[in-house]
């Protein structure tokens, strides 16, 4: 401890708070007052006077809401202009400096890795981060005839990163409503499932048999939104409760998002923390980090997979100096089966590996606490860390279409502050080639990927990833309504990817279809 630079950065308190609306107590706080007693909970953590504490914040970050996370969205009950000075205001902190966020689920750990960063450099001493989420209650009471009003105005400075959407969402993604979260992992699981050449129901029972295990974390967890174990079976299996959602996914697969939840964690420099007497076996260091951002969709080499998510987990190895067989915990950002599968494939990591991969239970089983998911599993990763002194733990967390990644290595052994790669490592990921691909496709052609997205009331609808088979452009195409033959070829075919069809372009985008005359496909 000694020899620590004292503005090396460390994690000191850590802080979750929940309400559900079926629970008694239940109150309908908004997304400022969750992330406020979340916050206090942190301050509270790291063991010293919360009100010098509080007092000595000159810097907070707030995870934008989902609400927020693009331009034109609605905020039903209201919102704060200035969502890092409201939580701040009730926690009697009055921060030089509050930062918002971009949206994606790689935000709390990109965060505290840049305000680590920041403390190390001089350029803040004591720095708080949070997000909170209450997606439940807005759905609940969005109608209700005395539904509360959530516009608050505190002023004050902000510096607001944006949406951060470049590069994540497109236009042409946005014309082919190709915006909904499950359906695009969709197309990468089926485009995974056929890389390793596996039926549709050996793949099914891969994802159950992955996600189960999440269920008993989740049943365990106080603050878990779904607290239900769940067998391998009921998870994949069809039901009024577990309805498709977009092939290959039912509802129990997909990151759950009617939650009210919150999480925060509080850094300081070590200087910050022996001047705030805050106890050292409260202390958690950032050993390793890393954040990469993959390429876009239609540029991706393959769909199957995201390759800057794998680099950016092993940068971080590097950087913390361990190998995976050090690290005692994992979580792993889970909102459908195949970014777990993903960091999996890449690290050699069995899908059954006895460590877990999950501390809070995983986004359909916790909650997909909008862009702050995985502020909750550093808050897991900290205090599973503080009760085994050395140890190492690892967060991963995704966001976008599997577009951002950003990991940290945690541990209580005191280690200097050290930079990461990220940028030289993001010139390599940005010279990969990209696929040529073409906003009018006309011809005979391959399909790449699929889904077949399916709405509440049954109505279907599909959508292919293709290449031409005159250029192997890639392109995107929609399922014309009413065409059954080509949606029964996406769901009952052994394995539609690679099959022929034919698309022709129009004034509404591209369309597939089954090639005539008509190809015997089931």
């Amino acid at each position: 401890m000694r020899e620590l630079d004292p503005r090396t950065p460390v994690v000191v308190g850590v802080g979750q708070f929940s309400e559900r609306i079926d629970a008694p107590g239940y109150r309908g706080l908004s997304a400022v007052e969750l992330s406020a007693h979340a916050a206090r909970a942190a301050i509270e953590d790291c063991g010293a006077d919360p009100v010098r504490v509080a007092t000595s914040i000159d810097t907070v970050g707030g995870v934008r809401q989902f609400e927020d996370s693009r331009p034109g969205a609605r905020s039903p009950l209201g919102r704060s202009t200035n969502y890092p000075r409201s939580v701040a205001n009730r926690l009697h902190a009055q921060p030089r400096r509050a930062v918002l966020e971009v949206h994606g689920g790689q935000v709390p750990q990109a965060l505290v890795t840049n305000f680590s960063a920041a403390i190390a450099s001089g350029k803040a001493d004591v720095a708080l981060v949070f997000g909170g989420e209450a997606l439940s209650t807005a759905r609940h009471v969005v109608n209700s005839a005395d539904r509360p009003d959530f516009s608050e105005d505190p002023g004050g400075q902000l510096e607001d990163r944006g949406y951060g959407i470049e590069g994540v969402i497109s236009d042409e993604a946005i014309a082919y409503e190709l915006v909904q979260a499950p359906a695009v992992y969709a197309l990468f699981e089926n485009a995974r499932r056929a890389r390793l050449g596996v039926s549709r129901q050996a793949y099914a029972a891969a994802m159950g048999t992955l996600f189960e295990p999440f269920t008993r974390v989740a049943a365990a967890n106080p603050h878990a939104a779904a607290p239900v174990a769940r067998s391998a079976a009921e998870l994949v299996t069809p039901s009024e409760r577990n309805r498709p959602i977009a092939d290959p996914y039912t509802r129990f697969l997909v990151a759950r998002d009617q939650v009210n939840l919150a999480a925060s964690a509080l850094l300081m420099s070590v200087g910050a923390a022996e001047r705030l007497a805050v106890p050292r076996e409260r202390w958690v260091f950032l050993h390793g980090h890393a954040d990469l951002r993959e390429r876009t969709l239609l540029e991706r080499a393959d769909l199957s997979c995201s390759p800057a998510s794998v680099l950016a987990s092993r940068h971080a190895r590097e950087v913390a100096g361990v190998d995976v067989v050090d690290i005692a915990t994992f979580d792993l950002y889970s909102c459908f089966p195949i970014p777990v599968f993903n960091i999996c494939d890449g690290l050699s990591l069995r899908p059954d590996d006895p460590r877990g991969l999950t501390l809070t239970g995983g986004l359909p089983f916790f909650g997909g606490a909008g862009n702050n998911y995985s502020m909750h599993a550093i808050a897991e990763t900290v205090q599973r860390l503080r009760a085994h002194p050395g140890a190492h733990g690892f967060v991963g967390a995704n966001g976008g279409y599997m577009s951002k990644y950003s990991v940290g290595i945690y541990s209580t052994t005191p280690t200097a502050w050290r930079e990461d790669g990220s940028r030289a490592l993001q010139r390599e990921v940005d010279s990969w080639p990209a696929v040529p691909s073409t906003a009018e496709a006309d011809g005979a052609a391959t399909i790449e990927t699929y889904t077949v997205k399916c709405a509440g009331d049954g109505a279907r609808g599909g959508m292919v990833v293709g290449r031409l088979a005159s250029t192997d452009e890639r392109f995107l195409a929609r399922v014309e309504d009413g065409d059954a033959e080509m949606l029964d070829l996406l769901l009952l075919a052994d394995e539609p990817i690679g099959m022929e069809i034919t698309v022709r372009s129009g004034p509404n985008g591209n369309v597939a279809q089954v090639p005539s005359p008509h190809r015997a496909v089931v």
